[in-house]
C-alpha cells in the first residue's frame, strides 16, 4: 500500500517500515500528542502543506503517546517535530510550530541539503 498523495496518513510503529522506510519519494514526519496545543495549532498548516507539495511528497504523523518507540528511536523529547526521510533514512529534523512559510521553508532547505529526490 503507497501513501495517497496530499493526505496525511497516521503512522505507527507497525505501518512506519511501509509507509517511510520503504517510500518511493521523501517523507515528512509530523510527531505530536493530543494535549500538545502548538501541534493541533500546527497540524492544519501541514495538511495544507502536504496538499501543496502532493507531487513531490508524501507526509505522515506520529502520535507521540500511542508510538512512543518511533518517538526515542528519533530522539524526539518535545512537540511538534519534524522529520524528512528520502530513501529511507533520516535527512533533516528540527522541532517547534511555526507559521506556514517557516515551515515551507524549512522542509525546501533539507530536501535540498539532504539530496532529497525531486
Amino acid at each position: 500500500m503507497h501513501n495517497t498523495p496530499g493526505v496525511v496518513k497516521a503512522v505507527t510503529a507497525q505501518t512506519f517500515s511501509e509507509h517511510v522506510l520503504q517510500a518511493e519519494r521523501p517523507v515528512l514526519i509530523q510527531f505530536w500528542a493530543t494535549w500538545c496545543r502548538p501541534c493541533l495549532m500546527v497540524t492544519p498548516i501541514v495538511e495544507q502543506l502536504a496538499a501543496e507539495r502532493a507531487d513531490e511528497l508524501d507526509v505522515v504523523k506520529v502520535d507521540l503517546d500511542q508510538n512512543p518507540e518511533l518517538a526515542a528511536r528519533h530522539g524526539i523529547s518535545a512537540v511538534p517535530a519534524f522529520v524528512v526521510y528520502s530513501g529511507g533514512r533520516p535527512i533533516g529534523a528540527w522541532t517547534g510550530a511555526a507559521p506556514k512559510h517557516v515551515l515551507a521553508d524549512k522542509l525546501a532547505a533539507t530536501m535540498r541539503a539532504g539530496g532529497a529526490a525531486r
